[in-house]
Order: C-alpha cells, then structure tokens, then sequence
C-alpha cells in the first residue's frame, strides 16, 4: 500500500529518495530529466486511476471502465493505453512491474501514451530511458528499476497531492542540485517567495493575458494563476483562469514548463526558442505581440549579446535614445524586450542583478547602461524597485532587485519611483535565506499601497534621480540602520569591474583604429 502523506516534508524526502536511487548515474543537474517526466507519468497514471474508479461506479467495474475508456477518450482527460493483467490493479503497476529491457520499456509506454494523446506529444516522449553513450547505457536498468520502485512509494492522485507536483519537485530538485554544484546547476533558480511577491503586487485579474519570455519550467506564470485564484476566492461570479505564455530557450526545461500547465489544467502556450533574437509571440502582422502582464528573471548579465543584435532588431524593442545596453550586460536589453511586449495599460515585473539599478551612475562620462535606465525613467515607466535580502538565490549571493514597470501609472504616481528596501525582511536559512510569509506580504501591500516606511521604503521624485545621475537602487535612497551609510561594496566591486570591461573594450577597438592606420599603439 502506497503513502497518501501530503506534507511538503514527506514531498520532499520522497523527492530526494528518488534522486538518491540513482546517484551517481548522471551528474546531478541531470537528474531531474529522467526523475520528472516520470513523477509526472505517475501523476498521469493515479489520475487516470481515480477517473476510472469514478466510472466503475456508474458501470460496476473497472474493466468496464477500462473498455469503455477505450471506447470514447474523452470520458477522461488523458487516455493511458496502460492495461494491467488485474484490471484492479493500478495503471502504474504496468510499468513498475517492468523486469526485462527496463529503459526500452518505459520509453516504449511513454511513447505510446503520446501517441494517444497529442497534448503530450515531445513533452513526455523526449526522454530515452535506454539512450547511451559510447556504449555504456546513460541509466542502466538496475538504477531505472530502483528509480521506478521509489516514485511507486507515493500515490499522486486528485485527492493525494496539489496539482503543483511537477513545479514543485522541479523548483526543489534544482534547489538541491544548486545548493551541491553551485552555478553547475544549469538553472537560474528563482526563489518562490520571490515569484509569489511578484504576483501579489500585479495582482493579475481573471481572463488576463500574462506572458514571461524566460520562463524556465514557468514558475512564475503558476504563481500569476495562483495569486488570482486566491484573490477571487469567495466571489460569487465565475472566474476566467488567466491565459499563460511563455518562451523557454532549453528543450528539457520547455518540457518541464508545458508538464506544469498540464498538470495545473491552466490555458498555457509555451513556446521554445530563443526570445532575444527570435521572439515567438507575433501579431498577424508579424509585429511583437504584446500583454496585460509580463513577468521575468532572465539570466542575470548575459555577455553574449553583440551591438549587431540589437541594431538589426525589427521589431521596435530597441528605441532611440535607448537602445545596446553594452556588451557586459543584457539585463536593460531584456527589460525593452518586456516593454516592448506590455500593452498600451500594461505591467511588469522583472528580476535582475542589483547592479542594474546603478551601474554607470556617477561615472565620468557616458554609459550605455545607464543611457537606458534614464531613457525609462524619463518615459516614466518605472513604477517600483524592490531591493531583496542578500543569499536568495542559488548561484549568487547578490540580493537582486525586482524593476516593476507601470505603462498607465496613476496620475498621482507620475514623476515618481517608489523604492522599497526589503535587505533586513528576512530569516537565516541553511544554506540559503528565506523570506517568511509574514515578510511576503509586508512587502507585497508595501508595494500595492506605495505606504512609507522608516527604513523600509520611500517615494521618489525623478529630480532626487537625475540629482542621483540615475541611480534608482533602493539601497542607496533608503538605510536600513543608523550604521549604513554608504552603498553595498558588492554593488560598487559590480560596478568597477563593468567600467574596467568597458575600458577593455574602448582600448581593444582603438587599437584596431591605430593597426588599420599602420601606427603602433
């Protein structure tokens, strides 16, 4: 008899049991591509179970149900062509007792399960159990075997466990994986308080469309759906579930995205490829399509973004006066993107590096990164920055800062910033820090109320920017004790080693100017 436990305790050990059976087999960050498709098959399988139990109520027996789920697909959600010897057996035990060519199995029962079922087609096939490389099976069938039997020790069914299963394994899995590989672990981890904040604050409203261009396994897209649902609990009228879009650059990953939407039975469409240069979403005139909400945390200072890719852009992410952020860091270039993809009323909320809020600011001279952060404040389209607690993340220990942008501030909220200051609102974890849920909602109604708070938060006006040259990290407007006057040295260390990889640049390109003039440098 399997376990019916819920708690997020028992979760997650029989998470980390599963990880465990086959330690060793692949390198950690790769344990999730074998583990989660299939948590998720067994969550299929005890779903499909508990749909046909229901129809062996009305028929009398499950082998009718079976037939005549057979018969007509959609008396179920998803059709398993999974038959066990023992009708009242469950689906599952169909590949748990697997005892020969286990990997050829398992990728043969996933295989015919997308077949039947065209939602799933390369989401739950693309994973071969049996691949190998250079002749040495990848996962060989005793650590399958023993994988198999720890996922069987958990019943995953409607009434067994949240429908966030997949996203919640996944975000615990990299966290794992993270705190053991350091930034080895592939993913740029988002914290879920951090997500649930986000969606408290844009507070988005039923039958709206929410887009997120980096969205990983599409965390915070959930979080959006779950922050509304919440919102409207009690309301007598019939809530339209928010409609979810999302890009992701990583075909694991995009699997794992599309896993979660099924599993939460939300309208998503999740696309794959890169969104920089080759963004999904289009109108029918092949122009950028655009949202009600976008939510992001794109890798932080991507370094691989030329000049070129930005002048060659036709799709007006990249305005006059605005424009290539510099070489060393996308995170304003992502920030048009997201702009460019918000609707004449709409909202954002992106994660970035703490030093994009002040990069370039009090430098002499220009600064291209800074050149952009002023284009958005002159446009006023910053509504809000939220310093976060430092150690957060998984492969940094910078805070990070979260940029809320506004197309249709209030009237009363225009020619200001609100700056919130969070770096004290939070409890010491092992290895990370973590903000409670008392802290999560301080700062969300901090934010949706523009309430000013000693040591906490401030509205600023955008002359007390441009006095500043721009800054608009809350750090350097609000200090959280008497003690604190000056700026965080990880921010000013960020910001040398940006003015040092510019002047790297600057003489490499002037000496390339003085070797075509045939002068020595």
């Amino acid at each position: 008899m399997v376990s019916n436990s819920g708690s997020a305790k028992s979760l997650e050990s029989w998470i980390w049991d599963a990880a465990c059976s086959i330690r060793g087999a692949k390198d950690a960050p790769k344990y999730k591509d074998y583990i989660l498709p299939l948590i998720f098959t067994k969550r299929l399988c005890d779903v499909f179970d508990d749909e046909l139990n229901r129809i062996a109520k009305e028929v009398g027996s499950r082998k009718k149900a079976f037939q005549l789920a057979k018969a007509d697909h959609k008396l179920v959600r998803f059709y398993l062509p999974l038959v066990p010897d023992d009708p009242e057996q469950p689906v599952w035990s169909v590949i748990r007792k697997l005892a020969d060519k286990i990997g050829e199995g398992v990728t043969n029962h996933m295989r015919a399960i997308a077949r039947e079922n065209p939602l799933l087609q390369g989401i739950i096939d693309r994973v071969d159990f049996n691949a190998t490389t250079h002749g040495q099976r990848d996962l060989d069938d005793d650590r399958l075997s023993n994988l198999i039997e720890a996922i069987s020790t958990k019943r995953l069914g409607l009434d067994d466990v949240e429908a966030d299963i997949i996203g919640k394994s996944y975000e615990y899995l990299i966290r794992k994986f993270a705190e053991g590989g350091g930034q080895s672990a592939g993913e740029f981890y988002t914290p879920p308080e951090v997500g649930t904040i986000l969606s408290r604050v844009l507070q988005p409203e039923p039958g709206m469309e929410i887009y997120d261009p980096t969205c990983g396994s599409g965390g915070l897209l959930v979080k959006c759906e779950i922050a509304m649902e919440e919102s409207a609990k009690g309301k007598k009228r019939t809530v339209a579930p928010l409609k979810l879009f999302g890009q992701e650059f990583t075909p694991e990953t995009w699997a794992m995205a599309n896993m979660n939407m099924i599993i939460h039975d939300m309208e998503g469409q999740i696309e794959i490829g890169d969104t920089f240069k080759n963004p999904k979403f289009r109108n029918r005139q092949g122009k950028l399509r655009t949202f009600d909400c976008v939510v992001a945390n794109p890798m932080w200072n991507q370094d691989w973004f030329a000049e070129a890719d930005y002048d060659n852009d036709e799709l007006d992410r990249f305005p006059a006066g605005a424009g290539f952020p510099g070489k060393s860091s996308a995170d304003w270039g992502w920030v048009q993107h997201i702009h460019a993809s918000m609707n004449a009323s709409g909202r954002a909320a992106v994660v970035l590096d703490t030093g994009a809020a002040s990069r370039g600011s009090g430098n002499a001279g220009t600064n291209k990164e800074k050149a952009v952060r002023q284009w958005f404040v002159d446009h006023d389209l910053i509504e809000a920055v939220l310093y976060l607690p430092e150690n957060l993340f998984y492969n940094t220990t910078a805070p990070g800062i979260v940029l809320f942008l506004n197309k249709a501030k209030p009237k009363e909220r225009k020619g200001k910033v609100f700056l919130v200051n969070a770096s004290q609102v939070f409890e010491k974890g092992d290895p990370k820090n973590f903000i409670p849920e008392a802290g999560i909602q301080r700062i969300a109604d901090t934010l949706t109320g523009w309430t000013e708070t000693e040591k906490l938060s401030r509205i600023v006006d955008h002359a007390e920017l441009k006095k500043n040259d721009y800054n608009i990290s809350p750090s350097r407007y609000i200090h959280t004790s008497d003690a604190e006057t000056y700026r965080p040295i990880a921010e000013i260390v960020e910001e040398l080693e940006v003015i040092e990889a510019e002047a790297r640049e600057t003489d490499k390109a002037l000496r390339g100017i003085l070797k075509q003039l045939g002068v020595s440098a």
